[in-house]
C-alpha cells in the first residue's frame, strides 16, 4: 500500500499542519485546490516540497467551503459539481505544469468524498469528470482515488466504461460502519486516536486486508493506499511508525 496524506491546507496567515515534517515518509501528497482550503502559494511551496521528496502529488478539490473546511455537505447540481472539479483540478495542474511536477491522481476531500462514496449520481458525475479531463485539449489522465468498500468490482465496471482508472483507499484512523463507509465525524469513534489502536489496525490490513467495523465486523477492503493524517505533532510519531509497518510488509 501507498501511503497518502492530505496536505498544503494552510491559508493565508493561518497556519494547518505540519507538512516538512510528514513529506518524507509518504508516498502520495493529496493538495488542496483553495476551495476548502490553501491558496495559491501553499499550493506552489506543497508541490515544490513534495517534488524534492519524490512525493506523487494528487488534486485534492472539496467543496466551496473555507469557513466549514469542506466538511459540510452541500446540494449542488451535476454541472456545478463538474465545474468546480474542473476548476480545481485545472488550477493545481497549471501550477504543477509551471513547477515541472505531474499530477498524477484526483481525490476529492471531506463532505465530497463521503458524498460521492453514498449517491451513485454523484459518484458517476466525478468519474465523468475525470474522463472529460483526460479526453479533452487538457489531456490529464489520472486515476480518481475512492475509497474501498464492498462495491469494489461495481465501481470498477463504472470507471471502465467511462475510460478511468480507480485507486482505492483506507483509512487508518477513521473508523467504519458495517457497510465499509466512514462514520461521520460527530459519531463517538468515528476517529481513532490511541497511536497503539491505529498501529494495530495498519497492521492487519497489511498483513490480511482487513479492518473492523465499529460493532467489530471485519471488513475486507484490499486497498492500494492508505491515507493517514499530519496535522499535530502527535500524528508526526503516527506517520512515522505506519511507515515502518507498510515497509515491513
Amino acid at each position: 500500500m501507498k501511503l497518502n496524506c492530505d496536505l498544503g491546507e494552510s491559508f493565508g496567515a493561518w497556519n494547518m499542519g505540519q507538512d516538512e515534517a510528514v513529506m518524507p515518509y509518504i508516498d502520495m501528497a493529496n493538495i488542496a485546490c483553495g476551495f476548502h482550503a490553501s491558496d495559491p502559494l501553499t499550493i506552489e511551496r506543497t508541490i515544490a516540497l513534495a517534488s524534492e521528496h519524490g512525493v506523487l502529488i494528487g488534486a485534492h478539490p472539496g467543496y466551496p467551503d473555507l469557513v466549514g473546511f469542506g466538511r459540510r455537505s452541500m446540494k449542488c447540481t451535476a454541472n456545478e459539481v463538474r465545474t468546480m472539479l474542473l476548476y480545481q483540478v485545472s488550477a493545481l495542474s497549471g501550477m504543477a505544469q509551471v513547477l515541472q511536477t505531474p499530477v498524477g491522481f484526483v481525490k476529492p476531500h471531506g463532505a465530497l468524498y463521503n458524498d460521492m462514496m453514498r449517491d451513485d449520481d454523484l459518484m458517476q458525475t466525478i468519474m465523468k469528470t475525470i474522463a472529460l479531463l483526460q479526453k479533452t485539449q487538457f489531456s490529464l489522465k489520472v486515476p480518481l482515488v475512492i475509497q474501498a468498500t464492498a462495491k469494489n468490482d461495481r465501481y470498477r465496471e463504472l470507471a471502465a466504461k467511462l475510460g478511468v482508472e480507480l485507486l482505492f483507499e483506507a483509512f487508518a484512523d477513521r473508523g467504519y460502519d458495517d457497510e465499509g463507509l466512514l462514520l461521520p465525524r460527530a459519531v463517538a469513534g468515528a476517529v481513532f486516536h490511541q497511536t497503539q489502536e491505529i498501529i494495530d489496525r495498519v497492521e492487519l490490513l497489511s498483513k490480511e486486508g482487513v479492518l473492523r467495523s465499529a460493532s467489530g465486523k471485519l471488513l475486507k477492503l484490499s486497498p492500494d493506499t492508505l491515507c493517514v493524517h499530519g496535522d499535530n505533532a502527535e500524528a508526526i510519531k503516527l506517520v512515522v511508525k505506519i511507515r515502518g509497518v507498510l515497509d515491513a510488509a
